[in-house]
């Protein structure tokens, strides 16, 4: 079964497949990670506070556009559009690295 998702349904879509990833939030100082598991020493998202800069896990950001057929930078929208709605602190900038550390 085939099912059509709306331009104006995606992000909704995405924040429900987002939360359902149950993440934990951790908290230091200005930064905060979105983890998979206590312990985890790489974050799937991290975002700075002070600077409103968010990083994605590129993984996280691959498996979001495959999983949607939609293009990395609408995937890199969308997650940091999440992150804007579970912090209430919107992005200024959003990028994508590989293992990203929990801490520097």
């Amino acid at each position: 079964m085939k099912y059509l998702i709306t331009e104006s349904q995606i992000d909704r879509v995405i924040f429900k497949y987002l939360d359902n990833q149950d993440f934990i939030q951790v908290e230091y100082h200005e930064i905060v990670c979105f983890i998979n598991s206590e312990g985890d020493e790489y974050a799937q998202i991290k975002f700075y506070k002070n600077s409103r800069w968010c990083s994605i896990e590129t993984k996280l950001m691959i498996e979001i556009a495959s999983f949607f057929s939609i293009p990395k930078m609408d995937a890199l929208s969308s997650i940091s559009a999440w992150a804007h709605n579970k912090l209430g602190v919107h992005p200024r900038s959003v990028d994508a690295y590989h293992n990203i550390p929990v801490y520097f």
